[in-house]
Order: structure tokens, then sequence, then C-alpha cells
């Protein structure tokens, strides 16, 4: 696998702190544990896409019940994450049709290479690695689902191969709406935290984990128990190998977190935010919008594309009690409308507004009683994906 070494705004922390216990051989272990608690048999390679970025990238690539003739879910997972984080999702959805999720490019166990430090060249790279993945694959058509970041890029895709996507999920997605104008002047940080943000601008956003050296699993673990938390319904005492999995995807080269760094307007939006873009994306792509009713992720821009669309499918679902991270926090309610969604691509072709009878369920009576007893807010305030190292954006 290639690891081409990354010209990022933090390479001389990552040069001076090159104290991390990480190794490739440690991130696929964790994997790997966090895998087997799968009931559905898969199987992990690396599919060879060429010279994309780098000179021989690689993406780190597991499926799951590809004999299925349906049509496949591919998972593009956000910042910081891994294929091993859709641990409560894979068997759900398996059950029905092939699955694919892969490590994108600069993260996880895929190749590392140097990307562009333009915001719209880097998401080029990343789009491009996504089809060349695709073509690599032989799949025709896909239903895309992207978390956070990899809603933006599955949007992104989406509307460069229009031809490619049956279906667009984006579950909580990062960088769709517009940054406010006023922000600034109205959000009420105080001035010591806006300082300490200027400072640490030219960073990459995980910079904390590898500054942390062999003490970032218990900066993990310290600071966002609640993401490991997240997964005890299925690891249950060895929960612990999650901050290990996190840790280990995030305290090496960080060039896909470069390039996230690129395209970033602020940790909270994107310098060419989706929502802007709508009007290149075809009529006839049918989307579902997931988001959890505790993030931090604007759910109104669902609202918004509704509006732009009038003519095409968009379901909007807001998922009680669930945080940013919805796929795991509400997992079982999370897969069902997933499904709901690859079964209608089924039945109907191209579905619209006009040919759906759109059903708007509503969680609220079923997490309300238990939202008001965990009374947690900490999904509301939480940074993208997987640490809370920076100060609050939104």
């Amino acid at each position: 696998m290639a690891e081409n070494a990354v010209v990022q705004s933090d390479s001389w922390i990552w040069g001076w702190l090159s104290w991390s216990r990480s190794s490739t051989t440690m991130l696929r272990a964790a994997e790997k544990k966090i895998l087997s608690c799968l009931k559905t048999a898969y199987r992990g390679w690396y599919v060879d896409i060429g010279p994309v970025v780098g000179n021989a990238d690689k993406i780190w690539t597991i499926s799951l019940n590809e004999e299925s003739p349906k049509t496949p879910i591919v998972l593009l997972h956000g910042l910081g994450a891994g294929v091993a984080l859709w641990c409560l999702n894979l068997d759900g959805l398996a059950a029905q049709r092939p699955v694919y999720a892969i490590d994108l490019l600069g993260f996880g166990r895929s190749s590392r290479p140097d990307f562009s430090n333009d915001a719209k060249e880097a998401e080029s790279q990343l789009v491009r690695s996504v089809e060349e993945w695709r073509r690599e694959m032989q799949l025709e058509r896909v239903v895309l689902l992207g978390h956070s970041m990899g809603g933006y890029l599955a949007a992104a895709y989406a509307m460069k191969y229009p031809e490619r996507v049956k279906h667009l999920i984006l579950a909580d997605p990062w960088g769709f709406p517009e940054k406010p104008s006023d922000y600034a002047s109205k959000s009420n940080v105080p001035l010591w935290v806006k300082a300490i943000a200027f400072v640490v601008q030219p960073l990459n956003p995980l910079w904390a984990v590898r500054v942390a050296g062999p003490f970032g699993q218990w900066l993990i673990e310290s600071t966002r128990p609640d993401i490991v938390k997240k997964f005890t319904p299925l690891l249950k005492e060895d929960v612990g190998i999650i901050a290990q999995y996190i840790h280990q995807c995030n305290a090496q080269t960080p060039s896909g977190e470069s390039a996230f760094h690129a395209m970033m307007h602020g940790f909270g939006w994107a310098k060419y935010p989706i929502v802007k873009r709508m009007d290149q994306l075809k009529d006839d792509i049918p989307i579902t919008l997931l988001y959890g009713s505790r993030s931090w992720v604007d759910n109104t821009v669902g609202d918004i594309i509704k509006q732009k669309r009038s003519n095409s499918y968009v379901n909007v679902q807001v998922i009680s009690g669930a945080g940013h991270h919805v796929y795991a926090d509400k997992s079982e309610t999370f897969n069902k409308h997933i499904l709901e969604a690859c079964e209608l691509c089924d039945e109907i072709e191209k579905p619209t507004s006009s040919n759906v009878n759109l059903k708007i369920t509503d969680d609220s009576d079923e997490y309300a009683a238990k939202d008001d007893e965990e009374g947690s807010k900490v999904d509301r305030i939480e940074p993208p994906e997987l640490t809370s190292s920076r100060p609050r954006s939104t």
C-alpha cells in the first residue's frame, strides 16, 4: 500500500512527535476485532485504483452478501473514521442486499497520498477515487450512503456521475449550508476560545490526537466517552477497542484529513457548500436525508433542498434521540430508513414527488421518554466526527 508523505499544515508537529504508538498492523488488528462481532460473513481486500492522486492508490474495502442480485449499498464514512465504525449497521443492511464499505482515500487502511491544497481540486480527487473504485468493482449503479464528510463527497459524486447513483442517502451530512455572514458577531464564544481557534486554524482538525502521541487513545476515551459507549450493544465488554481503532485511524499520516482541511471554511462549513450547487444534481436522483435531533448539524437545510427540488423525491427524516453519529445512536431506526430507501429504488426506477406517496415517520413517541430520561446534549455541541479538541463552531 502506498503511504506517501504529506506536506500539510501540522507537518512540523508530525515530525517532532513521531512517538505515537501506531502502525498499520495495530489498525488492522483493531478493525478485525470489531468486525469479528458481525453475524454476517464478510471479506476485506485492497482495490487498486491506480494513480488517482498518488502513484499507486489502493482503497481498503469490505463487502457482505455480494451474491445478492439487488442494487448494492456503498458506505462512505466521515472524517477520522473507517469501515469498522459501521459495525452496528452492516448485519442489518446486508440481510437484504450487497453492502460495500470503503476507507476513503487518505483514511483508515487506504493509501495516504498527498492531496491538493486547493479545495475544489481536493474534492475532485476524492470524488475521482470513489469513481475509480466503482469502475474497478464493476458496479453499474449503487445506492450511495455518506455520513458527515462522506455525505458531502457522496453529493459531489452524484453531481459528477449521476448515471451511477440510483439513490443518494445523506446521514447528517457536513458541508451543506453556507456559513452565516454574521456568525462571528452573533456567536457567544469567549474571546480566549476565539484566540485559541485562530492559533490552531492552520492545523489539521485532529492534530490533538497525534500531539498526544501514545496517549492518543486515552485522549479519545477521556474526551469522548459517549462515542465509545454507542457501540456497547455489539461489543459489550470489548467496547474499548473502538477508541483504539479511532486512535489508529488518526495517529498515522493525516493525508485525507489535510484534504478535508483544504475543503473546510471553519470547521463547521465547506468553502463550496453543497446547498449552493444543488442545481447541478439531476432531478431524477432521489434523496433521503437522515438527521439526528440532537446533532450540531443544521437540519433545516433539508427543507431548503426540498424547496429547490420540488419535482424530485426528497425524504427528510429527523431521528429523535440521535446525535451527529446517527448511524450508531439509533442504529435500528437508521437501518430501517436505509432499507426503505433501497426498497423504493427497487420498486420504482425513478421516484419523484408525484409518483411516490411519501410517508414521514415520527420516531419521537418511541424515544421521547428515553431522551427526557437521559437528558444528554453531548451531540448537540460536539464538533464533526471524533474529537472535541476544537472550539464549538455551530
